[in-house]
């Protein structure tokens, strides 16, 4: 099964949180409510300085990704 890049979850324990899911490595979590973000993935240092610049723009990704869902469903 191939998998979309970024999945839209929530979870009625959390009725205020929305999680974008990233599937791709490096995958993680983020609740757009408070810009937390679950890595799942284990990192070496060597790993954690290259990631730090491809976090930023991951997260911005996955806020485009959001924003444009939200659009689509709006109309």
């Amino acid at each position: 099964m191939e998998l979309p890049k970024f999945l839209l979850a929530d979870n009625t324990d959390y009725p205020e949180a929305i999680f974008i899911v990233h599937t791709e490595y490096p995958r993680f979590i983020i609740n757009l409510e408070n810009d937390e973000v679950e890595w799942m993935e284990e990192f070496s240092k060597e790993d954690e300085a290259d990631l730090t610049d491809e976090a930023e723009s991951l997260i911005e990704a996955a806020t485009a990704f959001y924003d444009r869902e939200v659009s689509r469903y709006d109309k």
